[in-house]
């Protein structure tokens, strides 16, 4: 019943469970369809225990049993299943199966009252109002999960096959790799597992671990995000088509097909088949895609306690093309030794009714009479009342969903013999094949390890000039590193300074078994136009125990800084400006500064800042006019701000003692947790902001007098299937301007350049960086709207491709300027990397400028200021 997924793939899939044991013997066999087609990952069961194995790729099996009479039954989707008896002696009994195609039946099936269209309806709407009936039926299980996970590399561009090849990695070779975990679940949602064996690429690969990708079951609302089957809003997007049935055992098994209204991401598409009268999932086939990888999704489910549905053989297939690399991988798991814990407080008979009319004399447990009578809509009502009680019980109603993961000692010790009798699903040859090659990489990096350093005594690395230009790390003791940022990267050009280059890096001591740590973080830069040195340097001391977060601050310098303190343009765009087209957006000037700042972060929900600086400001001015083109048919800008109000923005060296506080609090608190680690999650609530701004006059000789109050909220959430809305708000207002420079007025996050931000929800495409400034009042609107299906995602292969549209919206309004408005739209994810953007601009009715924007897509960040 739980959806568990993969540590390879971040955006989708694989847990699973099963039983094996230590005899020398057992049963074994190919498993094929009467065509002579091997059947890959059919699941075999043994009648009355609950336990079984899955076939792997090929259709092979095993079950290491020791001698006696076992009944096993072989069961895959679309396939009749089929029931054999073997016998065991003192060595494996030889047993394949060949199975038919599965026929369905079209049984003469009633409506009930008030049911519309197919009889699928009838069976999909028990399902659902049975389905958290089906989630809180225990309290608690324990079982024994096997994991396999095969990838196979099928292509690579020309230029990376060479380092592929140097680090052992090939095309069409399997790379596989394994577990076996003691997996715990309890209610509401928390999942504990003990990894006793892990096998992979090599002795030196970390832990798989299914535990941790347990995102949901197919009885919640949303799979891993994906609009499940049996969601309450189900009907909203699918059409379900009843298929016919078929009976197994005493069961009588309902065929439904999964039909999206509209295909794409954050769909299923495929069978489910429902058990009638109990309405549980006997088992899934279907198909999703997340960011346009297509993904295969198969359970199949046993009764591992009385009425207790719950899925014990998993598949899960992923693959794609991106960047010339294709490639998929292969999850198979299996579950056994399960031990359930009903809840006592569903325990009596009632029967599902269809308003008044039964429809099945299902054996349902709930807090109420025998033989009770319930509609669907009563039984729902029932059953909220029991999950809202067990809330109630909880320790900390704030933790949504708890994991954690421990390791056994011995797990990536284990040797051949125990995989041997632990394995679940037989190796093909292809595995086998790889485990022997990556098994003969590890002994030859031991043995290099081993002649590289013949004493045993780590070294450190040695200083090397170079570093400067292409940066370096050092670890200098066992808690004291050193790092070098590279300098080649930090090489720009500006009018001021002409070409000027910067080193920077930061000396880091870590105390010892507490999370502190004390940084120094020194940096140099050079004009070779205005042959001018510049340096500063930061001490920050920073603490975190039991989540809360201190962190102090002091800094001392004199550096060039953006009238824009938030510098919203950087200084590799503003060079490629400058020089390619003689647009020197970016204004400086400079600073002789001493800062000191302190944040204090009781929790993920509530920061408080508070910094304190003093600088003496002086103007700069241009002192180079070079650039590679249109020298002869343009000018650069004099490096003063343009402004809509201030007619004169350059100033006279002074001094400033500037002091500001900032709040950030999120009134909704919830987290999940990860070994007691809690993680917050922050779309349940929105973020409220405080920012209080102080000019002081007279202290150290400061010539600034002002006073600014800043208010604002931002939020994001899902609005929608595969959408999502992205907002911010702020408005503030300057409660003194006595004395004020330009660098001290209110600035935007704006952007003339054809680069986007990569925070596209709270910044402007259009707007200039510095004519709206403002000393007074002013307000800031910033939406952006991510859409599963708008003008091209219409087309179904468009989403399957993984392609998004954006819309958004900006507004500016100041106290002297007119209502500044943007209206834009974008593709987002073109080659899973890229998105582009169009805009258009406004001052109050009036068209003011199209333009376009290319970014970075947003699946890598989406965020507000």
């Amino acid at each position: 019943m739980n959806f568990l997924y993969p540590k390879f793939l971040t955006a989708a899939a694989a847990l699973l469970c099963f039983f094996s044991s230590v005899y020398g013997q057992g049963i074994k066999g190919v498993i094929r369809a009467t065509n002579g087609e091997p059947l890959p990952y059919a699941s075999i069961f043994l009648v009355g225990s609950k336990s079984g194995t899955s076939a792997n790729s090929i259709g092979e099996y095993e079950i290491k049993l020791p001698s006696g009479t076992y009944a096993i039954r072989i069961q895959n989707i679309g396939y009749v299943s089929q029931e054999k008896e073997v016998v065991i002696g003192s060595d494996w009994a030889i047993q394949d199966f060949s199975l038919k195609v599965q026929g369905y039946q079209l049984q003469e099936v009633r409506i009930g009252k008030g049911e519309k269209g197919d009889y699928a309806n009838t069976i999909i709407r028990n399902a659902i109002a049975k389905s958290k009936f089906h989630r809180l039926q225990y309290t608690d299980y324990q079982m024994k999960v096997y994991v396999k996970g095969t990838g196979e590399l099928l292509k690579a561009p020309f230029f990376v096959k060479g380092k592929l090849k140097k680090e052992g990695v090939k095309l069409n070779e399997a790379y596989t790799s394994e577990s076996v975990s003691m997996i715990n679940f309890s209610q509401p949602d928390k999942v504990t597992e003990k990894v006793i064996a892990t096998r992979s690429t090599g002795e030196d690969s970390g832990v798989g671990s299914p535990s941790m990708f347990i995102a949901a079951t197919f009885y919640k609302d949303k799979v891993a995000n994906i609009i499940s089957p049996l969601s309450r809003s189900a009907f909203n997007y699918y059409r379900f088509k009843y298929e016919g049935s078929f009976t197994e055992g005493n069961h009588i098994i309902n065929k439904i097909l999964v039909i999206p209204r509209s295909k794409g991401d954050n769909v299923f598409e495929g069978s489910i088949f429902i058990i009638e009268d109990e309405w549980a999932i006997h088992s899934v086939n279907l198909r999703t895609s997340v960011l346009g990888f297509p993904i295969l999704v198969r359970q199949n489910f046993a009764e591992v306690a009385p009425l207790v549905w719950l899925p014990v053989n998993h598949q899960y297939d992923f693959s794609g093309n991106v960047l010339g690399f294709a490639g998929h991988y292969k999850y198979i798991a299996v579950c056994s030794q399960f031990k359930v814990t009903l809840n006592k407080d569903l325990i009596a008979k009632a029967e599902l009714m269809e308003d008044s009319k039964p429809l099945s004399s299902s054996v349902v447990e709930l807090p109420v009479s025998n033989n009770a009578k319930l509609s669907r809509k009563q039984f729902r009502k029932m059953v909220d009342q029991v999950e809202k009680e067990s809330l109630k019980q909880q320790r900390n109603p704030e933790i949504i969903k708890e994991r954690a993961i421990t390791t056994d000692s011995l797990a990536r010790k284990r040797d051949s013999v125990y995989w041997t009798n632990e394995r679940s699903v037989p190796l093909t040859t292809k595995e086998v094949q790889g485990y022997h090659r990556d098994d003969s990489l590890v002994k030859v990096d031991s043995i290099k390890k081993s002649l590289k350093d013949s004493t045993g005594v780590k070294k450190h690395k040695l200083f090397n000039p170079l570093d400067l230009v292409t940066g370096g790390y050092y670890k200098v003791f066992t808690n004291t590193s050193i790092k070098i940022d590279p300098s080649f990267t930090q090489f720009y050009f500006n009018t001021i300074e002409g070409f000027n280059v910067n080193l920077s890096g930061e000396l880091k001591y870590d105390f010892d078994s507490l999370k502190r740590s004390l940084s120094f973080a020194p940096a140099l830069r050079y004009g070779f136009s205005s042959h001018t040195l510049y340096s500063k340097a930061t001490l920050n001391y920073r603490k975190e125990n039991a989540g809360i977060v201190t962190d102090v601050s002091l800094s001392r310098g004199q550096f060039v800084s953006q009238f824009n303190d938030e510098e919203p343009i950087h200084p590799l765009v503003n060079s490629i400006s400058s020089l390619f087209a003689r647009r020197n957006y970016m204004k400086l000037y400079e600073k002789t500064f001493l800062k000191a700042g302190y944040t204090y972060k009781p929790s993920a929900f509530f920061s408080m800042s508070l910094n304190a600086e003093w600088a003496k400001r002086s103007a700069l001015y241009n002192q180079s006019d070079y650039s590679f083109f249109k020298s002869d048919s343009r000018d650069y800008t004099l490096n003063i701000p343009v402004n809509i109000t201030d007619q004169n923005t350059d100033f006279a060296t002074h001094n400033a003692f500037i002091a500001d506080i900032q709040l950030k609090y999120r009134p909704i608190q919830s987290y999940r947790t990860y070994n007691g680690k809690k993680i917050p999650l922050y779309e349940r609530s929105p973020e409220l902001l405080l920012n209080y701004k102080k000019g002081i006059s007279g202290v150290l000789g400061s010539d600034v007098d002002f006073d600014q109050l800043e208010l604002g909220v931002n939020h994001g959430f899902e609005a929608g299937l595969g959408s999502r809305l992205n907002f911010e708000v702020r408005g503030g207002t300057f409660l003194n301007s006595k004395q004020m420079y330009f660098m001290d007025y209110k600035h935007f996050d704006a952007n003339r350049v054809f680069l986007a931000s990569a925070k596209p929800a709270g910044t402007f495409r259009l707007l200039d960086y510095y004519y709206y400034s403002t000393n007074g009042s002013y307000v800031t609107a910033n939406v952006y709207y991510q859409i599963r299906k708008l003008l091209f995602t219409r087309i179904p292969e468009v989403r399957l491709a993984g392609l998004k549209e954006n819309l958004f919206g900006n507004y500016l309004k100041t106290e002297r300027s007119a209502n500044y408005y943007e209206l834009g739209y974008s593709l987002d994810n073109i080659f899973r990397i890229f998105r582009v953007e169009i805009a258009t601009s406004f001052l109050d009715s009036h068209y003011k400028e199209f333009g376009y924007r290319i970014g970075i897509a947003t699946m890598f960040k989406i965020t507000t200021k």
